[in-house]
């Protein structure tokens, strides 16, 4: 629980930090922060192949920043999150249940085959928001000042986000009523 908390605080402090942080600290120790913040995600993740892959990639963001003392490779980690994200939920795509049908089933194990494809549906859209959330993020990384990135990656990502889970929960409900009546 502790870890979840101070992993959740970290991600939100994190662009904040390289906003704030980048005139007056060198990005190699900025990279600690970014270090610090795969750390605490360690304990929570069951160590499957995309976690493995996704910390080892931080972890080669930290070593890049630190060797160069640039700061862009620090504004690279929420590419890195949306690329984890797209790959763990467009494997899922391949080789079935989707990822959403996983997480619906723990809620409802038996799902009727208009429920599958619904979350099929649902998880192709998340696959569609991690592509272009990505690619902001990367637009914001490379050509935009770190004020903008910050604001980008740190408030407007994760208004994005919330306002894609609400927007499914809307539809989720109304999908119910549709099929259970």
């Amino acid at each position: 629980m502790i870890w979840n908390v101070l992993a959740a605080a970290l991600t939100l402090v994190y662009p904040l930090a390289i906003w704030f942080g980048h005139d007056r600290i060198e990005p190699r120790w900025l990279a600690a922060l970014l270090l610090l913040t795969v750390a605490t995600r360690l304990p929570t993740l069951r160590l499957n192949q995309a976690a493995r892959w996704s910390a080892a990639g931080a972890l080669l963001l930290v070593a890049v920043a630190i060797a160069s003392n640039a700061v862009l490779p620090l504004k690279l980690y929420p590419v890195l999150v949306n690329a984890a994200m797209l790959a763990a939920f467009g494997a899922t795509l391949v080789s079935g249940p989707s990822m959403i049908e996983r997480l619906a089933r723990l809620r409802e194990p038996a799902l009727p085959p208009a429920a599958v494809r619904y979350t099929r549906r649902v998880t192709q859209a998340w696959c569609l928001f991690f592509i272009v959330n990505g690619a902001i993020a990367l637009g914001t990384a490379l050509f935009a000042s770190e004020a903008v990135w910050s604001l980008y990656n740190g408030v407007i990502a994760y208004l994005l986000m919330g306002a894609m889970f609400g927007g499914e929960y809307l539809l989720r409900m109304r999908f119910k009523r549709l099929h259970h009546a």
